[in-house]
């Protein structure tokens, strides 16, 4: 390997053109080196901030080029695993978005796949390494709010178009494994808690694809309610009440894009206390984190251990909610 990790793109998608494929590049310890895609005009956009791309015009041709170390995957959910497991038995690091399976058990297959090759495969869930949310963990564990009672999140956008994949089942759509994994995952990140019992499930089923889903849950120190929705107006908010306080989190997820990252701490005679973060880049740290543990210099923060856990809390809400 370079003294730098050497990245490649599975797909032009537009999400990567327009958060990963920069923040691939821009994160220190690599920069993006491939991509691979058989539309030669998707990639203009991309050759725009990574000089010198190298385009490959087929997946397989990227994940045989020796002179990449590591693969991003944006594809389609349903794709996810399969070419996350392709990727790492061809010697290549792999990033892939959320979900990186469909079901709890595709991420145990996954794990022995990186156990078997050695390389680090990782869900792409960059909330996680957002400096909010290890402030959010700190004043939980301080006692800052006391002993934790209830809490609360959601997250929601309005998407009706019945073209996007995100509203067509057989790619994997759906809200609940499109930003499930932020309301319900953030919560076992913050808290350190795992669900037990699920109190309610509900899923508003629209054309073969959960458009929005309601869950209630109880954890071993509070009770817990989340939502999500794909047609629903935009807003994303994780409330944590506790005996002497309340935390709240209002742009948790899409910093930058839904607004500042900021962390309110307030209660009962208490003088509320704002963090704020105006210009951290989750993305790039994600990749920074990435870039370090391929270099041996750190172990990476989110194993594939904790996201088979939020998938299967996924997996549990399908199952406890009404069918269609």
């Amino acid at each position: 390997m370079a003294d730098h990790v050497r990245w490649g793109i599975l797909g032009a998608a537009n999400f990567a053109k327009n958060h990963m494929g920069p923040a691939i590049h821009a994160a220190r310890g690599g920069a993006l080196a491939a991509i691979a895609t058989s539309t030669p005009a998707k990639v203009a956009p991309f050759a725009a901030f990574a000089p010198g791309l190298r385009v490959h015009e087929s997946y397989d041709a990227l994940l045989a080029d020796p002179e990449i170390d590591a693969i991003y995957i944006p594809l389609p959910n349903s794709l996810h695993a399969e070419w996350t497991r392709k990727a790492a038995e061809a010697g290549k690091h792999v990033l892939c978005e959320k979900p990186i399976a469909m079901k709890a058990e595709e991420i145990d297959d996954l794990i022995a796949v990186r156990q078997s090759t050695g390389k680090l495969v990782a869900e792409a869930w960059m909330v996680a390494h957002h400096p909010q949310f290890a402030k959010a963990r700190e004043l939980l564990q301080a006692g800052e709010i006391g002993d934790l009672v209830r809490v609360d999140s959601t997250h929601s956008f309005y998407n009706d178009d019945l073209g996007n994949i995100r509203n067509q089942a057989d790619v994997g759509g759906g809200a609940l494994r499109d930003v499930g994994v932020y309301a319900f995952g953030s919560i076992r990140l913050i808290t350190g808690q795992e669900p037990g019992e699920i109190l309610a499930a509900e899923i508003d089923w629209q054309n073969g694809v959960d458009a929005s889903a309601h869950v209630m849950a109880r954890f071993p120190g509070f009770i817990y309610t989340g939502r999500v929705s794909t047609r629903a107006a935009p807003w994303q908010e994780i409330v944590l009440h506790g005996t002497k306080a309340v935390m709240r989190l209002p742009v948790p997820f899409n910093v930058q894009v839904f607004g500042q990252a900021e962390l309110h701490l307030h209660g009962p005679g208490l003088e509320t206390r704002v963090w704020r973060w105006p210009a951290e880049n989750h993305y790039v740290l994600q990749v920074e984190a990435f870039n370090a543990t391929v270099k041996g210099e750190a172990d990476y923060p989110l194993p594939l251990e904790f996201c088979r856990g939020t998938q299967e809390f996924v997996d549990r809400i399908f199952a406890a909610a009404p069918q269609e």
